[in-house]
């Protein structure tokens, strides 16, 4: 299943979070705007965003395997195979996906993105994070709100400062779910590496975007009035469930999956 995709035009003069990202993980679809603030950042960000990007992997493939068949990906960033579909949908076929972001390097790619298992189905919506509304009522046209829905929102809410109420966003996307869905966040911190702070935030900062990094004790409101499954809220390296512990690291992400009662 596929939605119409609008076309829209590629600011190339700013760098956009989507394709630094993409640069740390060894991808080609950024530009030097992009290149320019990866390349000031720490020596570890491509490291924490490979260990960032394994914790999404073993986590929605262990929602799969728990009978979740509907998830929502926001901040879904440039695809890196495997993607969400590809993982979820090797465990269970007929898993429904909806992406979402506000990249239209995204929206290029999402022909891509929508090639799902011949049982299963997937969509691309091109919304923001802050327009929450919008992305659930977009996301109803395939999605079945009435049954439970893992909701991914993967190194995305250091992007929104305080004064753009990420907490509240979070809770009005978790709010939106019925009982047995699950919350899938992974956050940036400095809490492992405080030396690396600075450098991380001016690099962002000269390339004119928003970094709130923040504590464990700053991570943890995101799952207010959530059930969180072990090993609860730990850094990217520690989350594993039936697999073989990964290499312990020290991160730069905070993650954790929970459900809702």
């Amino acid at each position: 299943m596929t939605a119409g995709i609008p076309s829209s035009p590629v600011d190339t003069s700013k760098p956009h979070p989507a394709r630094v990202y993409d640069w740390l993980l060894g991808g080609k679809d950024n530009y030097p705007v992009d290149q320019e603030v990866a390349e000031k950042l720490p020596a570890e960000a491509r490291a924490n965003a490979a260990r960032n990007r394994a914790f999404m992997h073993r986590a929605s493939a262990w929602l799969a395997r728990q009978g979740v068949d509907q998830f929502l990906d926001i901040g879904t960033g440039i695809p890196t195979a495997p993607n969400l579909h590809q993982i979820v949908q090797a465990v269970t076929p007929r898993a429904r996906v909806v992406y979402a972001d506000n990249d239209p390097i995204v929206l290029r790619h999402a022909e891509a993105l929508l090639v799902s298992s011949p049982e299963g189905a997937t969509d691309y919506i091109h919304a923001d994070v802050r327009q929450p509304e919008e992305i659930l009522e977009r996301a109803a046209g395939l999605l079945d709100f009435t049954r439970p829905v893992a909701l991914s929102l993967i190194a995305l809410m250091h992007f929104l400062p305080d004064d753009q109420d990420p907490y509240g966003i979070t809770r009005g996307l978790v709010g939106a779910l019925p009982s047995g869905s699950h919350l899938v966040l992974s956050h940036g911190t400095a809490d492992q590496h405080p030396e690396l702070r600075q450098e991380t935030e001016s690099a962002y900062r000269k390339g004119a975007i928003a970094l709130r990094m923040r504590t464990r004790a700053e991570v943890e409101p995101f799952f207010e009035g959530l059930e969180l499954v072990g090993p609860g809220l730990v850094t990217a390296p520690e989350w594993y469930q039936e697999e073989p512990a990964p290499v312990y690291e020290r991160s730069g992400f905070y993650v954790g999956v929970a459900r809702v009662p």
